[in-house]
Formats: structure tokens, C-alpha cells, sequence
């Protein structure tokens, strides 16, 4: 039912995102309970170490539909999205998606929504790392003309993508950009740096008309996000700035995100 406390939520994913999320619903006894948290097969004793015995540890996904969850909670990755979101919404729960760049794909968007209609579960998203979603909506029913969505984040954040082929990352002394194009492009290009790219194009002007701008910037200490709108009635401009988490790509308050978009979900009053 829209609107009712989750009562049992599971986690698909127990990476540096997943234990942040698993630890704040731990420590929240009046809250929604984690019933189980979903790892590869040779990540499951690790797992099982770190949680109480009260949580089942599943390595396959019907082991986790199987304790009855309310909620599941993507914090895997794109892949991870594409792979089992069908069948966690074909089941019955609603799905949270942090990894939103998987919807950059047409296909993962439209099978995701048509299977959510067709159980009754719905996909959720987010805001994760970023501020101004909410003024962002308004303005997209006031006719959005502009968005950019830029990015900045350290050099070393940036290892192992395709901002190695443009720039030297250990030879940077001042900020470049790495990518410039549409929020689909990033979102596809970058799928572990970007997710919020597509977040903010879904959430505006969509994917291929929002803008993205990625930065390395050697002086950066954390990662920060800017959303910059025009509209027919006015123009918005919001920066979130933050240390990364124990994942230089991943803003530490990614996590922080998910618990509240969580406990919204069952809260009496609501912002």
C-alpha cells in the first residue's frame, strides 16, 4: 500500500553503500527491519560475520524474494539493476534503484515500468547525492527550456573509466573535464560515476535533452554535484558538496539518502 511502513526490507548488495543503509535500519529499532541482504556466492560468510543472525544472508535472488520483503533496495549497480530488477517487481515488492543509469537504457526503463504496472510494485527513486529534485519537478510542469547537471569529483575517483583516455589523472594540477555530452551518453559511459546524471534528467528535462558536464579537479576533497535549470518561470541553481565514501566515486551521503527515502515511506508527516 502507498504510503505504509515497510516493514521488512532486504538489500540487494552489500558494498560500501549496502552496510551504510544495512547499519542506519540496524540502529533504528522502531523503524522498518532488514530481513536479508542479497551477495555473490563467495561474498556470503564475509556477509554473515557483519550482520546479526537476525538477517539472512542470500546468495540468489529467490532466496531473498523468499523472506517476504516489502522493499528491496538496489545498492549493487547497474548491472544488478538490469539483471534482477523484472523479477523483484514481477514478485510483488516495490524496487529502489541508487543505480539509475541502468534506466539510460530505453529497454531496462520501459520493461522496468511495464512489469511494475503489471504486479503493482512500483520503482522508486532516490535523490542519493544531490539536492533540488523536488524544485527541479516543479519547474519541469512549467516548461523546462535548460539543464545541466555537472559533476566534480577527485582525479582518483575518476581511475578506471574513460576520462583515462582523455587525461593524464596523475599528472592534473588544475580542474578538466572529462565528459561533456547528454545525460544517457554519461550515464552509459560512466555507470559507476553518473548514476545522478540520469537521476536529474528523469527527474527534468529527460535524458537526451539534460546536459552533463564531468569534472576532475585535483583540489577536490570530496564530490560535488550541481544541478543549474531555466524554466518559462524562473531558474534554479543547487550544488551539494560532500566527502565520498569508503568508494571515492560514491558520496558518503548516497546512503543517507536511501534511509530517508526509506523511512518516508511509512513516515505520518513527510517533506
Amino acid at each position: 500500500m502507498v504510503g505504509a511502513l515497510p516493514e521488512r526490507v532486504a538489500l540487494i548488495g552489500f558494498g560500501a553503500i549496502g552496510r551504510a543503509v544495512a547499519e542506519g535500519l540496524l540502529a533504528d529499532a522502531a523503524g522498518p527491519a532488514l530481513v536479508g541482504v542479497l551477495v555473490r556466492p563467495g561474498r556470503v560468510d564475509e556477509a554473515r560475520r557483519a550482520l546479526p543472525a537476525g538477517v539472512a544472508v542470500a546468495a540468489t535472488l529467490p532466496e531473498l524474494l523468499a523472506l517476504g520483503p516489502d522493499l528491496v533496495v538496489e545498492c549493487a549497480g547497474q548491472e544488478a539493476v538490469r539483471a534482477l530488477g523484472e523479477e523483484v517487481l514481477a514478485a510483488g515488492p516495490d524496487l529502489m534503484v541508487i543505480s539509475t543509469g541502468a534506466l539510460a537504457e530505453a529497454r531496462v526503463h520501459d520493461r522496468l515500468v511495464a512489469r511494475a504496472r503489471a504486479a503493482g510494485s512500483r520503482v522508486l527513486v532516490p535523490a542519493g547525492a544531490i539536492a533540488g529534485l523536488d524544485g527541479l519537478g516543479a519547474l519541469r510542469l512549467a516548461g523546462l527550456t535548460r539543464v545541466t547537471y555537472v559533476s566534480v569529483k577527485p582525479p582518483e575517483a575518476w581511475r578506471g573509466t574513460p576520462a583515462e583516455d582523455s587525461v593524464d589523472l596523475g599528472a592534473l594540477r588544475e580542474p578538466a573535464i572529462v565528459f561533456e555530452g547528454s545525460a544517457r551518453e554519461a550515464a552509459l559511459a560512466f555507470p559507476k560515476n553518473a548514476n545522478l546524471a540520469a537521476t536529474v534528467a528523469l527527474a527534468g528535462l529527460g535524458l537526451d535533452a539534460t546536459r552533463v558536464r564531468l569534472v576532475a579537479d585535483p583540489a577536490a576533497s570530496g564530490n560535488t554535484g550541481r544541478i543549474e535549470a531555466e524554466s518559462a518561470i524562473g531558474t534554479m541553481r543547487v550544488e551539494m558538496a560532500g566527502r565520498a565514501s569508503a568508494n571515492p566515486r560514491t558520496s558518503a551521503s548516497t546512503a543517507l539518502s536511501l534511509l530517508h527515502a526509506i523511512r518516508a515511506r511509512g513516515a505520518s508527516f513527510v517533506i
